[in-house]
């Protein structure tokens, strides 16, 4: 099965996507992660990315879509993937559907992580880690058990990301939401839309992506 999973920064797709994947034994691909290994691996559109980079400017959507089909057309593929948060915008949709086809292949369900803003900035914004052992904590959903002193390792020194701050949250929805509006209208016309609840827990929101997949129609 080919996927797409969308939603907003904080709506929790990431780690959904780790977990489906898992469930389902295929791949969840990242964009970013994949266009860092063809860069590492200096392959033609590597290099083509790379040049891009290197003068400041943006990946154009051919290249990017050039870098799914890579990773896409390997044998761990051969089942199914899920497209973690890409395409971004109406342009890649189009193109990332012709390069599918050129391929034999086709996208059937994209799942759309919804939650309210308020829920989505508190996510973010209140996030903090353990400097020590990585552990993620939050000041609004889960602080460590024993203040001031990580679970996992008993550290005693945390930090919080420089973009985490609420406003920089609100930007960052504020352009995820105007950019992916479209997108979300492009793949409900094609009926391939599921709509998630992000609000619910991990567990129940892994049981709706268990459903929606394991129906033939949305």
């Amino acid at each position: 099965m080919n996927i797409i999973f969308l939603g907003a920064p904080g709506s929790g797709k990431g780690t959904q996507a780790a977990i489906l994947a898992s469930e389902l034994k295929i791949p969840a691909i990242s964009t970013g992660e994949a266009l860092r290994k063809e860069v590492e691996l200096e392959s033609e559109i590597g290099k083509l990315a790379k040049s891009y980079m290197n003068s400041g400017k943006l990946v154009p959507d051919e290249v990017v879509v050039g870098i799914i089909q890579s990773r896409i057309t390997q044998q761990d593929c051969n089942k199914g993937f899920i497209l973690d948060g890409f395409p971004r915008n109406m342009n890649q949709a189009i193109i990332l559907d012709s390069m599918l086809s050129s391929l034999g292949k086709k996208i059937e369900k994209v799942f759309n992580f919804e939650a309210g803003e308020e829920i989505l900035i508190k996510r973010i914004s209140g996030r903090f880690s353990c400097k020590n052992c990585g552990t993620v904590y939050n000041r609004y959903f889960k602080l460590p058990t024993q203040e001031g002193v990580c679970d996992n390792c008993k550290s005693n020194h945390f930090e919080n990301r420089a973009d985490d701050n609420e406003a920089t949250v609100k930007n960052r929805l504020k352009i995820y939401h105007e950019s992916t509006f479209e997108l979300t209208q492009y793949y409900e016309k094609k009926n391939l839309l599921v709509l998630v609840d992000a609000i619910k827990s991990a567990p129940l929101v892994f049981e709706e992506l268990i459903k929606a997949t394991n129906s033939p129609q949305n």
